[in-house]
């Protein structure tokens, strides 16, 4: 799991804006390192993973009848409801702040500050992947709208956006956008991974996520690592 710092900072002391994207000098991995991405923040409604509910909410979701009225291709999950509701409904993937863990490894743990001993609270994800494989809940706006262009020069970025772009390009580097993928593959450099799913081409462990949380009561306190 990568080594991660925390820096407080405030809009007011950012003045002039740097010209090149700081580098670490020495990397364990490639994979450590994103691509220059643009950001499009959404905001989404995620549910706890089923094994942070009680067993009587476990028990609801987990009987396929409880969709029956509400999801129309249901069926497919009818021999292990509870699948729909961790697949569709809990603990968006992808990059996020805040939000709740994904549950993949290991069963759910105690996320305790080591200074002082409260629950912590999730502050980031830095995530392999953007959406599931098997799932369609989670395809990013970006994604969508792309499924729907039928011109390659028909992107749908702001002059803001275009700007970006047209700086990194001018330094060699293609910017990646989520959901987009390149017309034509040798255009790309070879250092950039175009899939939709993994835009920023950061590769943790097999695929996994790795989720920052803060003190509560103290941001000063240290903050705690986990992969899940």
């Amino acid at each position: 799991m990568p080594r991660t710092a925390v820096f407080w900072r405030s809009a007011a002391t950012v003045t002039d804006i740097l010209t090149t994207p700081p580098e670490p000098a020495v990397m364990q991995s490639d994979g450590y390192l994103p691509e220059p991405c643009l950001l499009y923040p959404e905001q989404v409604t995620e549910y706890p993973d089923h094994l942070e509910l009680s067993k009587e909410h476990r028990e609801r979701i987990g009987t396929w009848t409880t969709w029956q009225t509400v999801v129309a291709d249901v069926e497919e999950y009818a021999s292990s409801a509870g699948v729909y509701y961790d697949q569709e409904l809990a603990s968006a993937p992808g990059w996020k702040v805040g939000g709740w863990p994904r549950w993949s490894a290991t069963d759910p743990v105690p996320r305790l500050c080591p200074a002082c001993g409260s629950d912590m609270d999730a502050l980031l994800t830095i995530a392999s992947y953007e959406s599931l494989a098997n799932s369609s809940s989670w395809i990013p706006d970006e994604a969508c709208e792309d499924r729907e262009r039928t011109s390659p020069t028909s992107n749908g970025i702001g002059p803001e956006g275009q700007e970006l772009i047209d700086f990194f390009r001018a330094q060699g580097r293609e910017v990646q956008l989520r959901g987009h993928i390149p017309a034509k593959a040798h255009a790309t450099p070879v250092n950039v991974n175009p899939a939709p799913r993994q835009p920023t081409a950061i590769q943790l462990a097999d695929g996994s996520d790795q989720q920052l949380y803060i003190c509560p009561a103290d941001p000063e306190h240290p903050h705690a690592e986990m992969m899940h």
